[in-house]
């Protein structure tokens, strides 16, 4: 991953969660968003999924709306659960919403962000796991439905198999489904933290890396780490590309901006910034000082960072954000290149 320096790309993340939370469900605010951030020079747009522990929008019919008013920006789901979803079902909406984005996506994945609210979620949907609140059964439940899905998109190749056995699932004649815009699919990046596992699995399995450190220092280890595995797997230079979700609320005040923040991760995970600023990379006050925050992880190696605007109304502090943070931090990219 060394030799091949991958762009630096700066993207943020629609209110699909915040509508949830005001009850405005507008999808015309949505796209309004979404072409003010092209506008701004954002590279990519994001959004996430839940149904009854986070709910929002659905993030796949939101984002092909978005691919309707956007030219330029990479969509990306931070983050997809797909056990929400039945696989095939899933592999077909993943297709679709490639052809209608131009082949500009990028599918973020998760087991669901860990909780009673997730497992409850989870059994809901009857998600096919052995323990739906065992990590270690849902990162494999997680891997063999990306399995799956990479394995119906290439079965149109000669001699590729069209058919898939797993302990989860098994389906026969995925030839027949919807081919994605790009030959091998989007690419699927590991939205998780930076433990021995995961770091492993991202390394021999997945197109990227999303978590939420909670230090760049923290952050720069890992990723070195990620590199060596990667090397260890016979991965490409530039094969896995590292990414971080970072929280930010700007503000001139420090204090104000604290309390937005804080009742912000209240509303969204009912824990406040002192629990969530322990495992989430959070930045918070002054522009200047949060655009610090985010040049410390481009320093540490961070080649696409998804930005979630830690307000209800993050629409206000777009051009902001835009102006001070994104430029700071392409001016450490060029300055460390």
């Amino acid at each position: 991953m060394g030799a091949a320096r991958q762009p630096l790309r700066v993207g943020v993340l629609l209110p699909t969660r915040e509508q949830a939370i005001l009850g405005e469900y507008s999808v015309s605010a949505l796209l309004d968003f979404a072409r003010r951030a092209e506008q701004l020079g954002f590279d990519s747009l994001w959004t996430g999924d839940s149904l009854t522990a986070r709910p929002r929008l659905d993030p796949l019919v939101v984002l092909a709306a978005v691919g309707t008013v956007t030219r330029r920006l990479l969509l990306g789901t931070a983050t997809l659960t797909p056990a929400l979803r039945h696989p095939l079902v899933a592999a077909s909406m993943v297709s679709s919403l490639d052809h209608v984005s131009s082949g500009r996506l990028v599918l973020g994945v998760g087991s669901g962000f860990p909780g009673p609210e997730t497992d409850e979620e989870l059994a809901a949907v009857g998600a096919p796991a052995a323990d739906r609140a065992d990590p270690a059964d849902r990162a494999h439940q997680l891997d063999e439905t990306t399995a799956l899905w990479r394995t119906a998109w290439s079965s149109t190749r000669p001699g590729a198999p069209n058919r898939f056995a797993g302990r989860h699932w098994q389906a026969a004649g995925l030839d027949r489904l919807v081919r994605p815009a790009a030959p091998d699919g989007p690419p699927l990046w590991l939205a998780a933290d930076d433990t021995a596992p995961v770091l492993e699995r991202t390394a021999r399995l997945y197109d990227g890396w999303l978590p939420f450190l909670a230090s760049a220092e923290a952050y720069g280890r890992a990723r070195r780490r990620l590199e060596d595995l990667c090397r260890r797997a016979g991965r490409q230079a530039g094969a896995v590309t590292p990414a971080l979700c970072l929280t930010v609320t700007v503000g001139p005040d420090e204090r104000r901006a604290r309390v937005e923040l804080d009742d912000y991760l209240e509303h969204c995970y009912g824990r406040g910034l002192g629990e969530m600023s322990a495992t989430q990379a959070c930045a918070w006050g002054p522009s200047e000082y949060c655009a610090q925050r985010l040049a410390d992880y481009v320093r540490a190696g961070a080649r696409h960072i998804v930005l979630r605007v830690g307000s209800l109304r993050p629409e206000t502090h777009l051009r902001e954000i835009a102006d001070v943070l994104v430029s700071k931090a392409r001016q450490t990219d060029q300055e460390s290149a």
